[in-house]
C-alpha cells in the first residue's frame, strides 16, 4: 500500500503560486537575485547627470577569467540590463566555468513624469545604472575553452546597448 501523502495547501495547488513559490525557495538556495542590481545604500539618493566621453583607465583588462567582452562604446548601463547579460551567459554555460561581473549599477538616475509642469524639484530615482567608458570590461569567463566562451559573450553581447568585443587575457612577462 502506497503512503498516505498531505494535500497540498489551496495556495500552492495553484500552478501560477507553486512557480513562484519553488522559484523563491530556489532563489534563496542558490543566491539567485530577483531584482536588477542596486547599492544597498547611499550617501545620497540623486546625482548630477556628469559626463562620459573619456577612455576607460581602469577595468579596462581581464583582471579575473581567462576571456572578457569589453565594451566599444560609452553610456549608462542599467541594472536589469547587466542582469539579463548575467542570465544568457549562465544560461548558455549551465554551471561550467565561472562568470565574473565587472561593473556595478552604483549612479541613480531619475526622471520625471511625462506630462508633468516644470518646477517642482528633481525626480525620484527611476533606476540605477554603471558607467560605462569606452575600453571597460563589462564580463570574464573563466574554466571554459575559448570557443565555448566567444558563444556565450555572443548571447549576452545582444543584450547590451554599446557596441563590444571579444577580448582574452594578456600575459605579462
Amino acid at each position: 500500500m502506497p503512503p498516505a501523502v498531505a494535500p497540498a495547501p489551496a495556495a500552492v495547488a495553484d500552478p501560477f503560486w507553486f512557480f513562484v513559490f519553488r522559484f523563491s525557495i530556489l532563489a534563496f538556495r542558490f543566491g539567485v537575485s530577483l531584482m536588477a542590481l542596486m547599492p544597498k545604500r547611499v550617501k545620497y539618493r540623486k546625482e548630477q547627470r556628469r559626463i562620459r566621453d573619456r577612455k576607460a583607465t581602469k577595468g579596462n583588462y581581464v583582471a579575473y577569467g581567462d576571456y572578457g567582452l569589453q565594451s566599444l562604446d560609452g553610456a549608462w548601463l542599467p541594472g536589469n540590463v547587466i542582469e539579463a547579460g548575467r542570465v544568457a551567459a549562465q544560461h548558455f554555460l549551465k554551471r561550467e566555468g565561472k562568470l565574473f561581473i565587472r561593473v556595478f549599477p552604483d549612479k541613480p538616475i531619475s526622471k520625471k513624469p511625462l506630462e508633468t509642469r516644470m518646477g517642482t524639484g528633481k525626480a525620484e530615482v527611476e533606476y540605477w545604472a554603471a558607467r560605462i567608458k569606452p575600453g571597460t570590461v563589462l564580463f570574464e569567463i573563466a574554466g571554459v575553452p575559448e570557443a565555448t566562451a566567444k558563444l556565450a559573450f555572443v548571447r549576452v553581447a545582444m543584450k547590451m546597448p554599446v557596441k563590444t568585443r571579444f577580448v582574452g587575457r594578456r600575459i605579462r612577462v
